[in-house]
């Protein structure tokens, strides 16, 4: 049996593994997009990750592909009531359709309704912040949309620690919503924003991490040993940057572990953030039925006090 985990405060709680969905109209067709999700579901877990900008970096692709690409399927299956649905509001989709003011969230929820397919959003978030608009109207537009139903409960993401903590004050002091979970980039490679700044903010306010990133863009996967390895891959740019002794010695680590435990890198990779008790649900991906079932076995893996500080040891900063 699966135990779940709330989001912050909320009554709402999700299997311990959220399924990242930015490849959803871009690599994966709506055949392998469906059989992902049917396999997803079938196995327990309940949490979908989007953003209406998915995949507006794709040459041909104007964003919220994914989202219209899980709408269709919520409306195959018929599963909209066992589903915890994210999505994000705020990257840049155009010069007139970005950041966190009143008048755009009102709109951009519609939008991002109307791919999905669905008349409310279990989890909103602002998916980064916006200097240019009052923390207040923003938080003011999120208390429309929880009263209206059409969200149910909001979450921050690619906050600073500083701006994270003012709009929490904002949230008490004026009667506002308040973010119940946060989106850092974590994986065992990048740590430092999290464990340093992050993480005392959302432990001290019981704020749900539910990271991103979690496997460095495939990195931490090992399937990106030389310079080589990258020529055919579509994540050549992002993963271009793990490719240091520190990274190739975080590869070493995860081989280790998962030599020992009869398993493989990704699998451990994940299982060391489920370990942490300050992660609620690290977001993944994949794009095949294999790849998903190496990141369900992850949430069946224990590591050892041994195993975590190897893995501890060779990503230190």
């Amino acid at each position: 049996m699966i135990q779940k985990r709330n989001l912050g405060t909320s009554s709402i709680s999700i299997a311990p593994l959220v399924f990242g969905t930015n490849v959803f109209g871009w690599t994966t067709d709506d055949q392998m997009t469906f059989k992902l999700l049917d396999h997803f579901t079938a196995n327990g877990f309940n949490a979908i990750d989007t953003a209406d900008v998915y995949s507006a970096w794709v040459d041909g692709l104007e964003g919220g592909e994914s989202e219209k690409a899980i709408g269709r399927w919520l409306k195959k299956s018929n599963k909209r009531s066992q589903i915890v649905l994210a999505t994000k509001v705020g990257a840049e989709l155009s010069a007139t359709k970005k950041g966190l003011s009143k008048a755009y969230i009102i709109s951009a929820v519609e939008a991002s309704l109307n791919r999905l397919q669905t008349d409310y959003i279990d989890l909103y978030q602002s998916h980064y912040d916006d200097l240019d608009t009052p923390i207040e109207e923003t938080l003011e537009a999120y208390d429309i949309l929880i009263k209206a139903g059409k969200v149910r409960i909001i979450g921050a993401s690619n906050f600073t620690a500083e701006r994270l903590t003012a709009a929490l004050e904002v949230s008490k002091a004026n009667g506002l919503p308040q973010y119940q979970t946060f989106q850092p980039e974590y994986n065992l490679f990048d740590r430092a924003d999290f464990e340093k700044n992050i993480k005392p903010v959302t432990t001290a306010n019981g704020i749900s991490v539910i990271n991103y990133f979690s496997l460095a863009s495939g990195f931490l996967t090992g399937k990106y040993r030389k310079v080589e390895d990258l020529q055919d891959s579509k994540r050549s740019a992002f993963v271009e940057k793990y490719m240091t002794s520190r990274g190739f010695g975080i590869l070493n680590a995860l081989d280790e572990v998962s030599s020992k435990y009869n398993t493989n890198p990704a699998a451990v990779a994940i299982a060391w953030l489920l370990a942490n008790p300050a992660v609620t649900a690290p977001i993944a991906s994949a794009t095949n039925i294999s790849q998903l079932d190496d990141l369900i076995r992850a949430t069946q893996l224990n590591l050892d006090q041994e195993s975590v500080v190897l893995l501890n040891t060779a990503s230190a900063l």
